[in-house]
């Protein structure tokens, strides 16, 4: 019964969002739940897995962490229950997710009708904007794709490149769809490197060439814009009624069917890695892209939100790679230049010390083609907003990470690791 419960509620969800109507999530809770032993490890790393009534904002992979999960109006009490059973530790961290959506963006539209960041944009303006930058910048900025998308939308990208014989950077956003936040910055560097009169970035701008895609996840991204907020994963159809596949689970690197911890085997899981590696276009265009410019990419990074993270390799396990010690000395540069600005922490450690994560798109960038400098940023905040950080907080995010990663890119390079 409760099982047939869940899947006609999808039915319900799949009725009204092809009525075109939006998602709400009012009342809507995000709990943090503080993990103290290892039994209650093991249940929540079930519970993420298996159940399609909450929502991990993050998870959790070691006694002593805790995580921050979205709770359903209709399952207070049974999530109520769960805790109680298991003595676990909780706090309410946000108390009614739709109002912190309804107040994302400005409540006035800033008169200047240009593209800037006051606020976020959808995909039909990024790429408005992107063609306007084309235009007006056609001397040092040219058009790249990775392919199409599920549904057909191209994966659109620009080329910043000064001058021949430069080292490539290759930045790729908005994997989630739901983590706006992160096409709004990759915008917003992009236009730092074209405009800034700062000469740390132009430095960066004219010794390097930029790969820069604001958008991996066009599908989801313009879904989570029409009819749900809070959606992740792209749009693919590989069961009856749920649908996508999370992206940052489906890269070829130790790609697993969900059996493990690291992913789901779930079609209905916002963590589904998908029946097979590389089974979105989005991934497989991307990786042959990356692959096609292999030679020239000396650094990988992958933009997501939230926890005010720098992430590198390995994701799948806590054994360390070769590049270790350096990959943690890029980063605590990185991390010390992120604090100037505002005093923001970042914390520097491998994806697996947040939590196990197999087929992630910086084991691939490492392990298999290579590029020695990959990194996974998660923007701000700490869970005050999660996923649906202000508009406000735009501009402060974008100048910390650009000047974080002039700091990323000259230590790498007095490693050596940015040398063609």
């Amino acid at each position: 019964m409760e099982k047939f419960l869940v899947v006609f509620g999808f039915l319900l969800c799949s009725a009204s969002i092809s009525s075109g109507e939006k998602a709400r999530f009012d009342g809507y809770k995000v709990l943090t739940v503080s993990v103290e032993n290892e039994d209650q490890l093991k249940f929540l790393r079930e519970l993420e897995r298996k159940s399609l009534d909450y929502d991990f904002w993050t998870s959790v992979n070691k006694v002593g962490q805790s995580v921050d999960v979205m709770v359903p109006p209709h399952k207070f009490a049974d999530f109520e229950e769960i805790t109680r059973d298991w003595n676990f530790k909780v706090s309410t961290k946000i108390s009614d997710v739709q109002a912190l959506i309804d107040n994302e963006q400005p409540k006035i539209t800033p008169r200047n009708e240009d593209f800037g960041w006051e606020r976020y944009h959808t995909l039909d303006e990024i790429y408005g904007w992107l063609d306007y930058l084309l235009v007006q910048h056609s001397n040092v900025l040219s058009s790249i794709e990775a392919g199409l998308s599920f549904e057909g939308e191209l994966i659109r990208g620009v080329l910043l490149s000064h001058k021949a014989g430069n080292p490539g950077v290759f930045i790729e956003s908005n994997t989630h769809a739901r983590e706006w936040i992160t096409s709004a910055t990759a915008t917003y560097v992009l236009n730092e490197l074209l405009t800034s009169t700062n000469p740390d970035i132009q430095r960066i701008a004219e010794n390097y060439d930029w790969y820069i895609f604001p958008n991996v996840n066009p599908d989801g991204f313009r879904f989570s814009h029409t009819h749900n907020r809070l959606w992740r994963k792209t749009r693919s159809r590989h069961g009856i009624i749920c649908r996508g596949v999370d992206m940052n689970r489906n890269w070829g690197h130790q790609w697993q069917d969900g059996s493990n911890p690291g992913a789901s085997n779930d079609v209905c899981s916002i963590t589904y890695a998908g029946p097979a590696a590389f089974s979105e276009p989005e991934n497989r265009n991307l990786a042959d892209f990356v692959l096609e410019h292999v030679d020239h990419i000396k650094v990988y990074l992958s933009y997501h939100s939230y926890s005010h993270l720098l992430l590198f390799p390995w994701s799948y396990t806590n054994n360390p790679s070769m590049h270790d010690a350096d990959l943690r000395q890029i980063g605590q540069v990185t991390a010390a230049k992120l604090k100037e600005s505002y005093q923001t922490e970042y914390t520097v450690q491998t994806f697996y010390d947040l939590y196990i994560s197999t087929g992630t798109s910086i084991d691939w960038s490492y392990g298999d083609a290579g590029i020695i400098v990959s990194y996974t940023y998660e923007f701000r905040d700490n869970g005050t907003y999660g996923f649906v950080l202000p508009a406000s907080e735009i501009i402060p995010n974008s100048i910390e990470v650009l000047e974080s990663m002039v700091a990323l890119l000259d230590e790498s390079e007095r490693l050596g690791y940015t040398a063609l």
